[in-house]
C-alpha cells in the first residue's frame, strides 16, 4: 500500500484493533500518534515496538468525549508535524443492559464516547486537511451496527450512527479532496473472546460462515487500505470485515 500522507493519529490504539492498525501504518512509512485514554504503559511498549522494528510513532492521552482535549490533541500534532493526514476514530466503549433496563444515562454515556467522539475527530480532520486539500478518515463502527443486537440498544444506536455520518462527511469533504470511510468489523480474537465459554464461542461461530473469529490485523489491514492510496476513489463506502456474518 501506498501513501501520500505522512503521519496518521489512531483513538484507542493502545491495544487490541487499535494497536493493529498502529503497527500496519507504521511498516508502511506512516509516522502513527497513539491514543491512549488510561493506560500510558501499553502506549509506550507500541511506541517501542513500532520503533524497534523501524516505524515512527508518538503517544498522545486523551479522552476522545472530551472536545476540548481533542482539539487540544489536534493542535498538539499540527504543531509537531505541520499537518494530520489520516484519522481513524476507533476508541469507543459498551455498556450492555437489556433496552428496557438502560437508562437514559446508560445510553447517553455511550453515544457521546462512540458517536459524538467521532463527530469531534471528524469534524476537526475535516478543518484541518483542507487547508492541504488532502486526507483520509477511517471510522470504526461494527457488525451490530447493521445487525442490531440483543441489550445493545446504545452501542447499536451509537455505531449506526456513526456509519451514516461518516457518508455526510464524505459529501462534505470531497470538495477538498478528503475521505471518510467505515469498517464494520465483526467478532475479533481478543483475549476477551478467548475467555468466552465454549458454548458460546461454539454460537457465534455458528453465525459466521467462514467459521472462526477474525484476527484484528485482518481489520487493520482493511483500515489502512482504506486510508492508502489505492482506495483514492472510495469515500463514503461503510466495507464489512465480518466473515459473512452479515451481507
Amino acid at each position: 500500500m501506498t501513501f501520500s500522507g505522512k503521519n496518521a493519529l489512531i483513538t484507542g490504539a493502545s491495544r487490541g484493533i487499535g494497536a493493529e492498525i498502529a503497527r500496519v501504518l507504521a511498516k508502511n512509512g506512516v509516522k502513527v500518534w497513539i491514543n491512549y485514554r488510561s493506560n500510558a504503559e501499553l502506549a509506550d511498549k507500541l511506541k517501542e515496538e513500532i520503533e524497534a522494528n523501524g516505524g515512527s510513532a508518538a503517544v498522545i492521552g486523551f479522552d476522545v468525549s472530551d472536545e476540548k482535549a481533542f482539539v487540544e490533541a489536534i493542535k498538539t500534532i499540527i504543531d509537531s508535524d505541520g499537518e494530520l493526514s489520516y484519522l481513524v476514530n476507533n476508541a469507543g466503549i459498551t455498556n450492555d443492559k437489556l433496552a428496557m433496563r438502560m437508562s437514559v444515562e446508560d445510553f447517553k454515556k455511550v453515544i457521546d464516547a462512540n458517536l459524538t467522539s467521532t463527530f469531534i475527530g471528524c469534524r476537526e480532520a475535516l478543518k484541518v486537511m483542507s487547508k492541504k486539500r488532502f486526507g483520509s478518515v477511517v471510522n470504526v463502527a461494527s457488525v451490530v451496527a447493521e445487525s442490531g443486537n440483543v441489550g445493545q440498544a446504545n452501542y447499536v444506536a451509537s455505531k449506526g450512527g456513526v456509519i451514516a455520518m461518516t457518508k455526510t462527511f464524505a459529501l462534505e469533504g470531497a470538495a477538498r479532496n478528503i475521505r471518510f470511510n467505515t469498517v464494520t468489523p465483526g467478532f475479533i480474537d481478543t483475549d476477551m473472546t478467548k475467555d468466552l465459554p465454549e458454548k458460546v464461542k461454539e454460537e457465534i461461530l455458528n453465525k459466521i460462515p467462514l467459521r472462526r473469529l477474525a484476527n484484528p490485523v485482518e481489520v487493520a489491514n482493511a483500515v489502512a487500505f482504506l486510508l492508502s492510496d489505492e482506495a483514492s476513489y472510495i469515500t463514503g463506502e461503510t466495507l464489512k470485515v465480518n466473515g459473512g456474518m452479515y451481507m
